[in-house]
Parts: structure tokens; C-alpha cells; sequence
């Protein structure tokens, strides 16, 4: 049985096992998207091992998507109707349920992968890949600073931890006092489902910009022509070939400089915490033991 505790007692081999069920994941997706007619495109990672590696950054942990605003709200509906729910799980914060990621995730329900955020939590833990939206951006640049301050509000109520591996000592503070100002549940669902209706309300398929509003704080600042969002531009990607928008050179080059250069050694780990990874086993099996303890 292939089990760890973090990512650094994986063997090269295992890791790259654990990328191929990301893939496998992703396929099924893409599968998916298509018979529904909906886009998608690569992103983050995920584009730049396209364009470096022509697959996975080697010691990449995840797989980072984005959908156009119209297509993402489709997703939940068309997923209930006709996924393979029995082996995919399409996760989504709601009140009753907060996954801890202001992203849509699709879990391999076979399997396990724990972090530390969500070992609380009631919801499916499995190896899983991360889709965000496009949101149409304004042409106001006023009107595009308060979409701004809408999408921190989303992301500050919705997640509601403190952000990981970007921004400073003030960011960290901030979100802390945001969230020591609102403690009841009920309110911050109240108020991160007001800010996202707020942060997109300017239609995508009519905007003249497009941008990121739920993404790092730094990939938000950036807007790219919605016309080149209409026919996608393919990558190769593990053998296969996966949709990127026209403007991908320009949004790595803002988002990730330099990104065609290897980082310094020390720096090729992982970005999230794992605490516990089952290739083999799904995550319901370790209800009670690994994560939920003492709710099984």
C-alpha cells in the first residue's frame, strides 16, 4: 500500500503516480467539458509545465484550471446530472460545507490526500485537481478596483484561514482581523455570497477585459482581452494536447517572470501541506481515524 505522511517521503516514482492520477482526473474532465460544451483552459502550474516541460513541473502537487464565469456556474449542475459520482467528487464550499479553497475541486474518490486545513472537515479528501473562474473585468479602472475589494472579501469569508505561500505579515493580519470582526458562520456565508455576486456581475461573454478574481493576490492586478478567449490555443501536456488561451505567453510572463527558468533547487518542492496521502485507499476509509476524528 502506497502511504505517506508528506510529500518528501514520496519516491520520485510515487510522486510522479500521484501526478498521473491529477492526469487521469484531468482527462475524465476534459472528457467531460466537451460532451457538455464547456471551456476550459490550463493554468498556473499546470500551463507553465506545458510551455517548460510539456507535461507536469516534476515536483508539481496539483493540476490548476480555469473555466469562463458562465461555464463554472454550469459545472455543479451538469456534474449532479451526469459525472461518474461513484469515482469523482466534485467539491464546492457551501454553508454547511467550507473545503478551504475558494476554488471548485474534482476528487478522485478512490483515494486519499489530507492537509492540514481541512483535517476537520466533512468533505471528500481525495487526490484531486483545482478549477477556477474568469470573471469579465470592467473597462473603469475605478469600476475595477471595487471588483477588486469585492474578490478579497470573497476570498477572506469563503476560505476563512489565513493565506499560504503569498503575502506579508499585513496581509496575514488583516485577514485575521476580518475574521475575528465576523465569528458567526451564518454571517460570513452571508457575506462572501453577496461579495462574489458583486465581483462578477460584468458579464464575461460581453466584458472587454478578463481577469482572475479567485487567484493569488497578485495574478487578480493583471486583465487580458476577452478576444482571446474565444477558440482555445492547444499545449501538449503528457502526450496529449490541452486547451490554453491566446494570451498564455503574456499572463506567465505577468503573473510568473522568468517562469521558462528553473528555480533554485531548494525552492522545487511542493506548495501545500499534506499530512497524510493514500494512493490506493479512498479517503472515506480514513473517516474517523486520519481526519473528522471522533465524528465517524
Amino acid at each position: 500500500m502506497r502511504e505517506f505522511n508528506n510529500y518528501s517521503e514520496m519516491s520520485p516514482k510515487d510522486f510522479r503516480d500521484m501526478q498521473l492520477i491529477e492526469f487521469n482526473i484531468m482527462l475524465y474532465f476534459d472528457e467531460f467539458c466537451r460532451k457538455h460544451h464547456l471551456r476550459y483552459y490550463i493554468s498556473g502550474g499546470t500551463l507553465i509545465g506545458a510551455v517548460r516541460h510539456k507535461g507536469f513541473i516534476p515536483w508539481d502537487e496539483d493540476m490548476d484550471l480555469h473555466m469562463p464565469r458562465p461555464d463554472y456556474e454550469k459545472l455543479p449542475e451538469l456534474w449532479e446530472k451526469y459525472a461518474d459520482k461513484e469515482k469523482y467528487s466534485l467539491c464546492i464550499t457551501t454553508f454547511e460545507h467550507n473545503t478551504r479553497q475558494h476554488a471548485y475541486m474534482i476528487c478522485d474518490n478512490n483515494t486519499t490526500l489530507i492537509e492540514e486545513r481541512t483535517i476537520d472537515d466533512d468533505i471528500p479528501q481525495g487526490i484531486r485537481i483545482d478549477i477556477m473562474p474568469y470573471d469579465g473585468r470592467p473597462d473603469s479602472e475605478l469600476k475595477a478596483g471595487i471588483q477588486f475589494f469585492w474578490g478579497a472579501l470573497f476570498s477572506i469569508y469563503n476560505v476563512q484561514r489565513l493565506p499560504e505561500n503569498q503575502g506579508g505579515n499585513l496581509m496575514k493580519f488583516g485577514v485575521k482581523l476580518a475574521l475575528g470582526m465576523v465569528r458567526s458562520p451564518k454571517k460570513r456565508f452571508r457575506i462572501w455570497n453577496y461579495a462574489k455576486k458583486k465581483m462578477s456581475q460584468y458579464d464575461f461573454e460581453t466584458s472587454p477585459w478578463v481577469r482572475e478574481m479567485v487567484c493569488p493576490m497578485r495574478s487578480a492586478q493583471f486583465k487580458y482581452p476577452r478576444k482571446h478567449f474565444t477558440a482555445p490555443h492547444y499545449l501538449e501536456f503528457e502526450g496529449h494536447k490541452l486547451p490554453a488561451h491566446h494570451y498564455y505567453k503574456d499572463y506567465l510572463e505577468n503573473v510568473y517572470s522568468g517562469y521558462m527558468e528553473l528555480p533554485p533547487e531548494d525552492k522545487r518542492t511542493p506548495k501545500t501541506n499534506a499530512i497524510y496521502i493514500n494512493l490506493d485507499i479512498g479517503y472515506e476509509h480514513y473517516k474517523g481515524i486520519k481526519y473528522c476524528k471522533g465524528k465517524n
